[in-house]
């Protein structure tokens, strides 16, 4: 006997905040009838996510399943909440109806969606996932302030500014423009090197992108002392940055040696 059809795993990309950024395919995934399953960090707490649908006129459909994801370092606690949310998500997914599991910014980009699919994966290795791509973050930002991530032949690099100051500094040297997500926690070393770097002018911070409390500092030395949004991120840009020599068009490759026979 055939085992029961398995419903499909749809991570529907939202945009960072402003409902508008849904793409037309994560809209058409939003009202397809298929169950929505949306992240939230604590049971009860309201989900980011669901917000930026809410926003868009969409109505939370009675049987929409909130997923608990703890905001925790602690190895233990996170292996149990990723088990009990794939567990349940393939218990649903067993009654042959596709989930879509909403997802703020890109679902490829630092997001939940990755990590849960392979944990689903896992679990049941038949299961169909689709990741319908959004616009990150990053790129909302960009535009929201005007600045370029890149022109021509410039680079950009986008990192977790957790990695600390030591490997930012290295790579203000590699790159035109360094987008540094979840500044928080660094914030003043971050400020306390972009002074000794003379890049305050260049740099620019921008805060819950896209939604209702969207704050952008250009004057980013302002922001010293003060407590942000763990939802921020920092875009720099070196313009005094030296760079190597580019090559051009395709490389020409040496005329192959005659063979001699002896």
């Amino acid at each position: 006997m055939n085992s029961p059809r398995l419903g499909r795993l749809i991570g529907a990309s939202l945009g960072p905040g402003d409902p508008e950024l849904i793409t037309r395919r994560a809209w058409a995934a939003l009202q397809s009838g298929a169950r929505w399953l949306y992240p939230v960090k604590k049971a009860e707490e309201s989900s980011y996510a669901l917000g930026i649908v809410e926003r868009g006129g969409l109505a939370v459909p009675e049987d929409a399943e909130a997923l608990v994801f703890p905001m925790t370092r602690d190895p233990v606690a996170l292996a149990k909440a990723w088990s009990r949310a794939a567990s349940r998500t393939v218990e649903l997914l067993r009654e042959g109806r596709d989930l879509v599991f909403l997802v703020e910014g890109d679902a490829s980009t630092f997001a939940t969606f990755g990590h849960l699919a392979r944990v689903v994966r896992e679990l049941a290795p038949d299961v169909e996932v689709e990741t319908i791509p959004g616009v990150s973050s990053f790129a909302a930002a960009a535009a929201g302030t005007g600045l370029s991530l890149a022109e021509e032949d410039e680079t950009f690099a986008v990192i977790p500014a957790a990695y600390g100051v030591p490997v930012v500094e290295r790579l203000l040297d590699e790159f035109d423009t360094l987008v540094l997500l979840k500044v928080k926690p660094l914030l003043d070393e971050i400020l306390d090197l972009l002074t000794r770097r003379g890049l305050l002018a260049t740099s620019c911070f921008i805060e819950k992108v896209g939604s209702p409390e969207e704050r952008i500092v250009r004057n980013v030395a302002s922001l010293a002392g003060q407590k942000v949004n763990y939802l921020s991120l920092m875009l720099v840009q070196n313009p005094k940055r030296v760079r190597g020599e580019l090559r051009r068009g395709c490389r020409k490759h040496a005329p192959a040696m005659a063979s001699v026979e002896g």
